[in-house]
């Protein structure tokens, strides 16, 4: 094995076991308020993430054009919820019991599956950013800022999958999934490098996903916290902003590592 991809392959895997790190602190705490915490920290995250993170680069890559999918993928989650599916917060408001919880919930799954395409989605080009800052000499700053990244993220991931419903093996197998984008997308890059314009494609696929994100977090994260979450509203909306602080100094503090092109 060459030195480039032994050094992706030891990064990938510093990556793999931070975002399942991410996911065993949801798994092995079963308080509810603590979930629902949780859940207030995941909505800052996805909405920090939709707009210090994916539209700036959505906006590098693709320009403003690029925007034109933020608000179609919020219109797809929109439609899928509302008129394909049953909604995830009508479920949880008259639905089952939520494992380990005491809330009512349906697990439909629909949001959870969608948190983890959008998620990945940007993990996977996280990785392509990978595979080409370790071939250029500085994969030690992308493993930095995509493990400062993952860990939160993959604690939202988990936290949305186990208000679902899902099972503790669901949870870590969908964790260890989205993690094992970061190598997934690496291979792309040193397979497709030359034939793809991985730039454009990031842009659209970053722009769609962040109008995902955006709805997830203000129709069904954010709903579910103040219908559930009452007793301590303080605290939960310091959880909120705390989500939303971490992903602006991420932001400011570890910028992005370069997708090809840039």
């Amino acid at each position: 094995m060459s030195p480039v991809l032994a050094t992706v392959a030891l990064y990938s895997l510093i990556i793999v076991l931070g975002a399942l790190a991410g996911a065993v602190v949801v798994v092995l705490n079963d308080r509810p308020t603590h979930l629902v915490r949780f859940l207030a920290f995941a909505a800052g995250v996805m909405l920090g993430a939709a707009f210090f993170h994916m539209l700036p680069e959505a906006y590098l890559g693709g320009g403003w054009w690029a925007f034109a999918l933020v608000p179609a993928g919020f219109a797809f989650l929109l439609v899928l919820e509302r008129y394909l599916v049953a909604h995830a917060g009508e479920d949880i408001s008259h639905g089952d019991t939520m494992a380990g919880t005491g809330h009512s919930v349906h697990p439909g799954h629909v949001l959870g599956l969608t948190a983890f395409l959008g998620l990945s989605t940007h993990t996977l080009f996280d990785g392509i950013a990978l595979g080409s800052a370790v071939e250029e000499g500085v994969g030690g700053m992308a493993l930095l800022a995509i493990v400062a990244h993952k860990v939160p993220s993959a604690l939202s991931l988990a936290s949305i999958l186990k208000t679902e419903g899902r099972s503790k093996a669901s949870i870590l197998s969908l964790s260890t999934l989205y993690g094992m984008m970061v190598p997934a997308g690496a291979l792309l890059y040193f397979l497709f490098d030359a034939m793809l314009q991985f730039e454009s494609l990031a842009a659209k696929a970053l722009a769609f996903s962040a109008g995902t994100f955006l709805y997830i977090a203000v129709s069904d994260l954010l709903p579910h916290v103040h219908r559930h979450g009452k007793d301590q509203p303080g605290r939960n909306v310091l959880a909120l902003f705390a989500g939303l602080l971490l992903m602006f100094l991420l932001a400011r503090l570890m910028g992005h590592p370069e997708h090809p092109g840039h």
